[in-house]
């Protein structure tokens, strides 16, 4: 360790900023070839920390070992102010750009995918998700402060409704924004329609209950013109290859329990429940017909968390499988927080934030459950997104 030092001192003299060292390692793993040659992953940092960091695996060496370069985005952007920034959000790809949802520093970065140098930043108050159509990003943003933070302390009845700002992915200048529900989540678009799933998760802990619905928004006008009624606590909103979309409910954390609904048109054209499943989601992958997911239900009456995990085929709507796999390694995950499934050939790999305030771990499976490897992250690792070609 002691040559690490000497570069810790110089870059810390460098703008009176430390840039702290991307480490390169060997995870073991044998590569694919394939039109996917690396990942990004997001780690979320925990709140209050300005820990959030960017990881890259990569994948690009055809039968050669798989690297993770960890904490790339600061050794590549060393004169950022504040480096990535707090609490990473969503990572996403659109086109030649990486976009990275830093909900807590109100902003959006965004970098070359191909090397994560940064273009430039979209200021955006306390943003969530963002979904890209037609050369224009959709961001959600509860609009106020951060809870706990500032005049949003109380969380009480003065929480503004939430938004989805429009931004043009070229000039990355907000270009219009649009009301929907208190706390919005994630955001998918399916023909020319955004949907928005709606949490009031502030109203929802000062004891003025959940937000319940889907907002609607009509990309031409960015206008809402619905809103479907769910159940409480929206947080995951996926469309699958069938037109349906899929959305999590994570309850009251009390009486309703998690579950996951899915939504179809009716006769009209309008999206309307289809039906739900009692299982807890907290997140979810969509391969073909088959929902990858795992479920942490907590209970405020017992103070105990429930993980699980499984697959629903989205065609038939059934839970095919209770598990993801039978290695012991999944059972020693601590705190899974997020899932990828590399939609070429199905290997798969979890996220496991263990206690929040360390660093998390990524573990790989093969696509018929065999543990492969893992490696560590940095805090909370939440959110990938693959790079292709």
């Amino acid at each position: 360790m002691l040559y690490i030092w000497p570069l810790l001192m110089l870059t810390a003299c460098r703008n009176d900023v430390m840039v702290v060292p991307m480490e390169d390692i060997d995870t073991g793993g044998k590569t694919v070839m394939s039109e996917i040659v690396g990942m990004y992953l997001l780690n979320e940092g925990n709140m209050g920390s300005n820990k959030s960091s960017l990881d890259y695996l990569d994948l690009s060496a055809s039968g050669s070992t798989v690297h993770y370069l960890r904490n790339i985005y600061s050794e590549r952007n060393p004169t950022t102010v504040m480096m990535l920034g707090d609490v990473g959000n969503d990572c996403q790809i659109y086109g030649s750009r990486l976009w990275l949802v830093i909900n807590c520093s109100n902003k959006v970065e965004v970098a070359r995918a191909e090397d994560a140098v940064r273009i430039g930043k979209v200021d955006i108050p306390n943003c969530r998700y963002v979904a890209f159509k037609d050369g224009y990003a959709y961001v959600s943003s509860y609009v106020g402060s951060v809870y706990g933070v500032g005049s949003q302390e109380t969380g009480d009845s003065s929480s503004p409704l939430g938004s989805v700002y429009k931004v043009d992915t070229l000039s990355l200048t907000k270009v219009d924004s649009c009301a929907v529900g208190y706390q919005p989540e994630e955001v998918v678009i399916l023909d020319n329609q955004l949907f928005v799933a709606n949490s009031g998760g502030y109203q929802g802990m000062t004891g003025q209950g959940y937000e319940s619905t889907v907002s609607v928004v009509d990309l031409n006008t960015m206008q809402e013109t619905d809103k479907i009624e769910v159940a409480p606590n929206l947080h995951r909103l996926r469309a699958d290859k069938y037109g349906q979309l899929w959305v999590t409910s994570r309850g009251n954390y009390m009486d309703h329990k998690s579950s996951i609904y899915w939504l179809v048109k009716d006769a009209t054209g309008r999206m309307t429940v289809g039906g739900h499943l009692n299982q807890p989601v907290s997140d979810l992958c969509i391969v073909g017909d088959s929902l990858y997911f795992y479920g942490s239900q907590w209970s405020e009456v017992t103070m105990t968390n429930t993980v699980t995990y499984g697959i629903i085929n989205v065609r038939t709507h059934e839970i095919v499988s209770t598990s993801l796999s039978d290695a012991p390694e999944i059972g020693k995950i601590r705190m899974p927080y997020g899932i990828i499934v590399n939609p070429i050939h199905r290997d798969f790999y979890l996220m496991d934030a263990k206690n929040y305030v360390s660093s998390g771990e990524l573990l790989h499976f093969l696509p018929d459950g065999t543990f492969d490897w893992k490696v560590k992250t940095g805090d909370i690792p939440a959110h990938a997104a693959f790079l292709k070609k």
